[in-house]
């Protein structure tokens, strides 16, 4: 996944806004907040807004690649 290569990769987890992760997956910001909400994709609460761990995306596109193949 070259989009989600991490430049600060000092070990640090790094998080990612609705909005950034709704362009990564070319989708909307309300798909992403109705994954959120259901469990599909782990995230922080950050005062009124969410942060997605950059490892919960990947983990969640690599659960559909297994199943394409």
């Amino acid at each position: 996944m070259d989009l989600l290569v991490s430049e600060h990769s000092q070990g640090a987890p790094r998080y990612l806004t609705v909005a950034e992760v709704a362009l990564i997956l070319r989708v909307s910001k309300m798909t992403i907040y109705r994954l959120v909400h259901a469990g599909d994709l782990a995230a922080l609460r950050v005062g009124r807004g969410f942060r997605i761990p950059e490892a919960s995306v990947t983990a969640y596109l690599s659960q559909y690649q297994d199943a394409i193949g």
